[in-house]
C-alpha cells in the first residue's frame, strides 16, 4: 500500500491553527501523536498509520508553517516554540495525555514537549533522531544547516526536493515509489515554514532534553540512514533515563516510516501499549 492509498483511512481536520490527519481507533484506546520531519508532512505517515493496530487513535499534524498550519510568530524559533504550539493544539482538541512519536526534526519537538510537559506524555518514540546543533537563538548556523536555507531559496521547493530526496532512502534504486513520495512531500514545503524549521534544527539540544525525560523512550533508526546515522541514535539511547528499546531496521534509510512502515508500526504499537499500563 502506498502512502497515497493509505490516506483513504484518514480524515483531514483543522483546529487551533493546525491542520492534521486523524485515524479514529477505539473510544478508550490510546492516542498516538506523530510529528514529521523537516522535509515531510502529516501525509508522510499515511502508510505507517495504515499498518498500526486499529484500536490505536492516531493524530499526525502538519507542523506550524507546513501545509495549512499557521506559522509560528518567531522568525527563528526553537524546538520549545514548536512544543508549546503542540501543547496549545492538544488543548484545542481536548487531548490531555498522549503517546508521542517524532521523526527526524520531529524528534526535537517531541523530546522538548516531553521535557516541558512531562505529565502529558505516557510514552515516547524517537525515530531517526536529529540531534540539533545547540545554536543560541539568533546565532550563526553551521554551514551544513545554513545550506538548507540557501538551497531552498535558490532552487525553490521542487528542484530542492529533486536534489535531496533520493538520499533519504536506504536503497533508492530499489524503492522508486518511496523516493517519489519523499520528493512529493519535500516539494510541497512552504519555504518560510521550512526556514523556520531549519532554525529550530540549529537550536536543538536533543541530548540535554532526553536526559530529563523519565517516561519510557524507544529509539529506532534505519540501518542505512545517511542523514541521522545509527551511531547518533545509539548516542541518544545511551543517555536515556528509561529505555523502551533501541532498534535498527535493516534495509531502511532516513525515510523509515515510509520504507518499513510495518516494522515501525509494530514497535510503535508496543511502545504505545505502555499507556494502558501507566
Amino acid at each position: 500500500m502506498t502512502g497515497q492509498d493509505a490516506l483513504a483511512g484518514l480524515s483531514r481536520e483543522f483546529a487551533g491553527g493546525i491542520a492534521f490527519l486523524r485515524r479514529a481507533g477505539d473510544a478508550t484506546g490510546p492516542i498516538l501523536v506523530l510529528l514529521h520531519g523537516i522535509g515531510s508532512n502529516a501525509a508522510s505517515f499515511a502508510a505507517l498509520v495504515a499498518a498500526m493496530p486499529a484500536a490505536i487513535n492516531v493524530i499526525a499534524w502538519d507542523a506550524p508553517g507546513y501545509g495549512d498550519s499557521a506559522a509560528l510568530a518567531a522568525v527563528m524559533p526553537t524546538p520549545q516554540d514548536y512544543a508549546d504550539a503542540l501543547a496549545k493544539f492538544l488543548d484545542t482538541i481536548k487531548t490531555p495525555r498522549i503517546a508521542l512519536a517524532g521523526h527526524s526534526l520531529g524528534v526535537l519537538f517531541a523530546a522538548s514537549f516531553a521535557a516541558r510537559y512531562p505529565d502529558r506524555v505516557n510514552a515516547l518514540a524517537l525515530i531517526s533522531p536529529a540531534m540539533g546543533y545547540g545554536v543560541e537563538p539568533g546565532g550563526k548556523l553551521p554551514p551544513g544547516v545554513q545550506s538548507r536555507i540557501d538551497e531552498i531559496n535558490e532552487l525553490g521547493p521542487v528542484a530542492f526536493a529533486k536534489k535531496r530526496a533520493a538520499r533519504l532512502v536506504g536503497d533508492p534504486s530499489a524503492r522508486p515509489d518511496v523516493v517519489a513520495a519523499v520528493e512529493r512531500a519535500m516539494a510541497a514545503v512552504n519555504p518560510c515554514g521550512y526556514i523556520q524549521a531549519v532554525h529550530a534544527l540549529g537550536a536543538g539540544r536533543l541530548l540535554a532534553d532526553v536526559k530529563s525525560i523519565r517516561i519510557p523512550v524507544m529509539v529506532a533508526v534505519g540501518a542505512l540512514d545517511q542523514i541521522t546515522p545509527p551511531a547518533n541514535a545509539a548516542e541518544v539511547h545511551a543517555v536515556l533515563p528509561r529505555s523502551a528499546g533501541f532498534y535498527q531496521i535493516a534495509k531502511a534509510g532516513h525515510a523509515l516510516p515510509q520504507e518499513e512502515p510495518e516494522a515501525l508500526a509494530a514497535l510503535l504499537a508496543r511502545t504505545t501499549d505502555t499507556m494502558a499500563h501507566a
